[in-house]
């Protein structure tokens, strides 16, 4: 038979925030279901506690990234924002979509475990002071970034092919940074566990570190990697 050399329809504004929407949905319910299961069960280690949230992130890039590159997290839509690679007139829809995933999966467990919704919201260590968390929160955001920014650089890295490296970064920073802040670095997935579980005094911490975090690294960005790729373009948007 002939082979079809039609290219694949591009993906619209509305497919790219649904896979927004679904991706940080995931991200969020695994991430918050496992940490209440942390507190509450014992069955989860540390390790497993911080190996699913790379997971999971692995597994999301992997599906969206050809899609609406996978940003799942405000955080990284706002880095790409400010590196050039992603227009600004998609940043606050992304936005959205985002905190919707987010909140439809806090609800979903706030439905399942009511109060107990609070284990599983991000928050300083025990014994952490505030700013320290802050602070934390900072580095593994910029950290994340600059590995996205990285493996955006080289074609073969992009989108799919990224999604080991970004999964890694997020389940090493749960290691480094888990008992001092939580490793958030995603407003998204953090936030909304909070409010649904009344921990309002903490939210400052995970709305502006995270975001810090990411336009610091694409501020520094371009005395690494000098001016944005076509690749990091292409990463950023997706289809």
């Amino acid at each position: 038979m002939p082979r079809n050399n039609k290219e694949a329809p591009q993906p619209t504004l509305n497919q790219k925030l649904a896979a927004e929407l679904i991706g940080t949905f995931f991200v969020t319910l695994v991430a918050t279901a496992v940490d209440i299961a942390y507190y509450t069960t014992g069955h989860i280690d540390d390790v497993s506690r911080w190996l699913a949230r790379g997971f999971i992130t692995a597994a999301m890039i992997y599906s969206f990234s050809e899609c609406s590159g996978a940003h799942i997290d405000p955080a990284i839509s706002l880095g790409f924002t400010v590196r050039g690679v992603f227009p600004v007139r998609k940043l606050v829809p992304y936005v959205i979509a985002q905190f919707a995933g987010g909140f439809l999966a806090a609800f979903l467990i706030w439905l399942w475990w009511r109060s107990t919704i609070a284990l599983g919201a991000s928050h300083p260590g025990p014994g952490q002071p505030a700013g320290l968390a802050f602070a934390t929160e900072i580095v593994l955001t910029f950290l994340v970034m600059m590995v996205i920014f990285a493996t955006a650089e080289y074609e073969a890295a992009v989108g799919r092919h990224a999604a080991l490296a970004v999964g890694f970064t997020v389940a090493a920073c749960g290691f480094a940074g888990g008992s001092i802040s939580g490793a958030s670095m995603n407003p998204a997935r953090s936030i909304p566990p909070e409010m649904f579980g009344g921990s309002f005094s903490i939210v400052w911490i995970y709305l502006f570190a995270p975001c810090l975090g990411a336009v610091l690294a694409a501020l520094v960005a371009p005395l690494i990697f000098g001016r944005p790729a076509e690749s990091e373009a292409k990463a950023a948007r997706g289809g």
